[in-house]
C-alpha cells in the first residue's frame, strides 16, 4: 500500500474522538467501500490508535454471499441498544460451516468500528460519528479478493461485486462519506487520504 494506514487511522480517530458521542455514550465509525479495497487494514490500524476500540467486521454479520440485502437491518438491531446505553449483540456467520455460530456482545461507550461493505446505511446515519469510504481500482480489488479466497471463489466474487454496486448506487454511500481513502492513489488535496 502506498502510505501508512496508521496516518489515516490517526486522522479518523482525531475526528471521531473530538466530536460528541453519537452512539449513546459512545462513538461510531463506519469504514465502508467495495470489497478488497483495504477496509480491514484501516480498521486494524484504527484499533491500534484507539486501543479500547471494539471492531465488528460486517462480513461476519452477513448470511453468506447473498446476505448483503439483510445487513442494514442486522446492523440497526446491533446499534439500537447501544444508542440507549445498553449492551448490543450480534451473531457470527460461519462461512466454513455455512451457518450461524456464536453470539458476541458489544459494550456501550467507547469507540465502535464497523468495518465492511454496507456498514453504513441511511437507517443509522444519525448514529455515525465518521463515515470513511475506502476504494481502490476494480481490477486490484478483485486480485486482492481472489488472492485471499482462492480462484474457486471467482463466481461468488463476481456476483458480490454486482450486489455491492447495486447497494452503493441505491444508498449513494460514497457521497455521504466524511473521509475518502484511495488505497491505490497518492494522497490528494481536498481531504482525500491514501492508505
Amino acid at each position: 500500500m502506498p502510505s501508512d494506514p496508521r496516518v489515516v487511522a490517526r486522522e479518523v480517530a482525531d475526528r471521531v474522538m473530538t466530536g460528541a458521542p453519537t452512539l449513546g455514550p459512545g462513538r461510531l465509525v463506519c469504514i465502508d467501500g467495495p470489497a478488497g479495497s483495504g477496509k480491514t487494514t484501516l480498521s486494524a490500524a484504527l484499533a491500534d490508535v484507539v486501543p479500547d476500540a471494539q471492531v465488528v467486521h460486517c462480513d461476519e454479520l452477513l448470511q453468506g454471499w447473498r446476505g448483503l440485502p439483510g445487513l442494514a437491518g442486522t446492523i440497526a438491531a446491533l446499534l439500537a441498544p447501544l444508542a440507549a446505553g445498553e449492551v448490543g449483540r450480534w451473531r457470527r456467520w460461519d462461512w466454513v460451516a455455512d451457518g450461524w455460530a456464536e453470539t458476541h456482545e458489544v459494550r456501550p461507550g467507547g469507540l465502535l468500528v464497523l468495518d465492511g461493505v454496507g456498514s453504513w446505511s441511511p437507517a443509522i446515519a444519525d448514529l455515525v460519528g465518521v463515515l470513511v469510504w475506502v476504494e481502490a481500482d476494480s481490477t486490484e480489488r478483485l486480485t486482492r479478493g481472489l488472492a485471499r479466497d482462492g480462484e474457486a471463489m471467482r463466481s461468488h466474487w463476481e456476483q458480490w461485486r454486482l450486489d455491492e454496486d447495486d447497494l452503493f448506487a441505491r444508498l449513494d454511500t460514497r457521497a455521504h462519506a466524511d473521509l475518502l481513502v484511495d488505497t491505490a492513489e497518492p494522497a490528494q488535496a481536498g481531504g482525500s487520504s491514501s492508505l
